[in-house]
């Protein structure tokens, strides 16, 4: 049997069974998966030593205090950008409870509302 016989079969020429992933049903699954196989060609590349140069870098950089502090400020970022937006949405909800309060409380005392109109006799 060849090599090619033996990779369709799911094997490689080491004779280690292939894992067979269903393909994902949206883009960013596709994308996702794709990384992994990507991340995985290149593991292979340095574990064999045939890496090159810009994959060794790539991933000594992403292995970096600095690269590590850099991906923690975007999480905060975010996380501080969506504190914000659930802030501005509680504040104009509280307005809105605070505006029927108030038209409550004019109902309440007696004075007619202005978006309301008369009653007809």
């Amino acid at each position: 049997m060849s090599i090619s016989e033996r990779k369709s079969q799911g094997r490689d020429p080491n004779n280690k069974r292939k894992k067979r992933v269903k393909p994902a049903t949206t883009p960013e699954g596709r994308e996702n998966q794709l990384i992994a196989l990507a991340y995985d060609a290149a593991e292979e590349r340095i574990r064999n030593g045939t890496a090159s140069s810009a994959e060794i870098v790539h991933f000594l950089r992403l292995g970096s205090s600095k690269e590590r502090l850099d991906q923690e400020d975007k999480k905060k970022d975010i996380e501080l950008k969506t504190a914000k937006t659930e802030a501005l949405e509680s504040q104009k909800h509280s307005e809105e409870l605070f505006a029927n309060a108030l038209k409550a409380f004019g109902r309440y005392s007696g004075h007619k509302d202005e978006e309301e109109e008369p009653e007809e006799r």
